[in-house]
């Protein structure tokens, strides 16, 4: 249960931060009805879900066969996963109401699959940040942390666009803002957690 609430709460981390995926999904939420923003929700879901299994069983293939791979993901992992986090802290929340999201479901799909798997960058985060953690938590310790990963996409999308929904006169920059900061800080904890264990494999303490 301990892998699988640090999944959960890693999850909530990596998926929260206000990028595309979030901001076509607010503005879903803020203009289309009920049907198309829980529709919109799980379609970004599933291409999230989907990245990052394959971003932590493939990796996690190479990992296992290989000590000296193990030892690297986990040592550049590290230090890329606390980048990231900083960079979040650092980024400043922006809410763009004029992004058009008035297009048919196969647009929707095609677009959600674009900003997930046709994005250099989400696909190198979440292998080296994912990549990390299975090189830390091998074995059934690892299949209950991206257990968690997964758990938290879904609650989160689903959550967060019927919130949206609800409460859209009170989202504004600054509420992207603290949000930001808040899974940033996580994300750097969950870094130096990873330098610690990657101390730990190489014996230098």
């Amino acid at each position: 249960m301990t892998y699988l609430f640090q999944g959960l709460l890693l999850g909530f981390a990596y998926v929260m931060p206000i990028g595309t995926q979030n901001m076509f999904v607010i503005n879903t939420a803020l203009t289309q009805k009920k049907r198309r923003v829980i529709a919109t929700a799980l379609i970004v879901c599933f291409f999230d879900v989907t990245l990052a299994a394959a971003c932590f069983f493939g990796v996690g293939a190479a990992i296992s066969a290989l000590k000296w791979l193990q030892l690297i993901i986990l040592g550049v992992g590290s230090l890329v996963v606390i980048w990231i986090g900083i960079g979040l802290i650092r980024s400043s929340g922006t809410l763009d109401r004029n992004q058009d999201v008035s297009m048919p479901i196969l647009s929707v799909i095609w677009k959600a699959c674009v900003v997930t798997w046709f994005n250099p960058q989400a696909i190198i985060d979440g292998t080296m940040l994912l990549g990390a953690f299975r090189a830390a938590l091998p074995g059934p310790s690892g299949m209950a942390f991206i257990i968690g990963v997964c758990m938290a996409s879904f609650i989160w999308w689903m959550g967060m666009s019927s919130i949206v929904s609800l409460f859209a006169d009170k989202i504004s920059d600054k509420v992207l803002r603290v949000i930001n900061i808040i899974c940033g800080a996580i994300i750097v904890f969950y870094g130096l957690k990873l330098i610690w264990n990657f101390i730990g494999l190489t014996g230098i303490l």
